[in-house]
């Protein structure tokens, strides 16, 4: 089943934090605490790449994702993308799907790793809200919601609400993905990918 994920990204001061967390506790429930290790692969081209997508390990399985950004949908605070997911069983399978990825010309390019607390919102339990650390690029708070296209707009207005409900300065809101944060900062690690 194709997802949308609608979400918002905020930069922070590690000096933000305790207050923030604060504040996310009176709306929302402390659910985990985690490390998400994403390797990235795309079309090298000049400049950033437009096609990529990215494998994470976990315990039992890999995890096959790739988004398509729906730029229509995007408001001042909240971005739209539609969000595709397979998993992975074993090692041969991953070798025999880079194995076509790289005919196709996609290549090792990026490593993101994220620290994470995540919550739930109490109110609204599709409200996921996570104070990060992206190694290399520091602090951020995501809120998402998962949904269908019918639950669009009422998912947008949920996270417009999330903002106003922690107080969040507009200008705080920075939708810049993590890769492109990363490939401006020439932070790539590319010699660190998958462990197979």
């Amino acid at each position: 089943m194709v997802w949308l994920e609608v979400e918002t990204k905020v930069r922070l001061k590690n000096s933000e934090i305790p207050l923030l967390r604060k504040k996310i506790k009176k709306i929302a429930r402390f659910r985990k605490r985690g490390k998400k290790v994403d390797d990235y692969f795309a079309i090298h081209a000049k400049g950033y790449p437009k096609k990529a997508f990215r494998i994470r390990a976990t315990k039992d399985a890999f995890e096959i994702n790739f988004k398509k950004h729906l730029r229509e949908f995007w408001t001042k605070r909240v971005v739209v993308k539609q969000e595709f997911e397979f998993k992975l069983k074993g090692k041969e399978e991953v070798l025999d799907l880079l194995a076509l990825f790289k005919d196709l010309g996609f290549r090792e390019w990026v490593r993101k790793v994220k620290f994470n607390e995540t919550y739930k919102h109490k109110k609204n339990k599709k409200i996921s809200i996570e104070i990060n650390r992206v190694k290399h690029l520091g602090y951020f708070m995501e809120i998402e919601y998962l949904c269908q296209k019918s639950e669009m707009k009422r998912a947008i207005r949920a996270i417009e609400n999330t903002l106003d409900e922690l107080g969040i300065d507009p200008k705080k809101v920075d939708n810049t993905g993590y890769t492109k944060m990363l490939w401006k900062k020439g932070t790539l690690e590319k010699r660190e990918f998958i462990n197979l």
